[in-house]
């Protein structure tokens, strides 16, 4: 069994797995308009955009891709909504754009993008 990460571990290597997931949507083709997002409430880890569309991800480093997707919590879902409403209000889109709730989990290194991984009040 491996052993716990210390604080300062965990931070790295999330910041690492963060950096990973950016230039993936990158090489995508999406623009990243914001890293580590926060706002009274909530946070997210990017905010990126293409074809007009919006898109609030979340990045989880884990042992498994699947350990990544049942990691984000409804909490942590709620966290992110309100600061994609948040970002929303005070970048002042209007209209407001089409938008999505994607994860990015990263295994050794490797991203997998789920897009669409949930919808707004899931």
């Amino acid at each position: 069994m491996p052993a716990r990460l210390t604080r300062q571990q965990a931070e790295r290597r999330g910041r690492l797995a963060e950096s990973i997931a950016a230039l993936l949507l990158r090489l995508k083709g999406y623009r990243i308009l914001a890293m580590r997002y926060k706002a009274r409430g909530g946070e997210v880890d990017i905010v990126a955009s293409r074809a007009g569309i919006l898109v609030f991800v979340e990045v989880k480093a884990r042992a498994s891709h699947e350990a990544g997707i049942t990691a984000v919590t409804a909490q942590a879902r709620q966290r992110i909504a309100v600061a994609a409403e948040r970002f929303i209000s005070h970048k002042r889109l209007h209209p407001v754009p089409a938008c999505r709730y994607d994860l990015i989990t990263v295994r050794h290194l490797t991203p997998r993008h789920h897009k669409n991984a949930w919808r707004a009040g899931d």
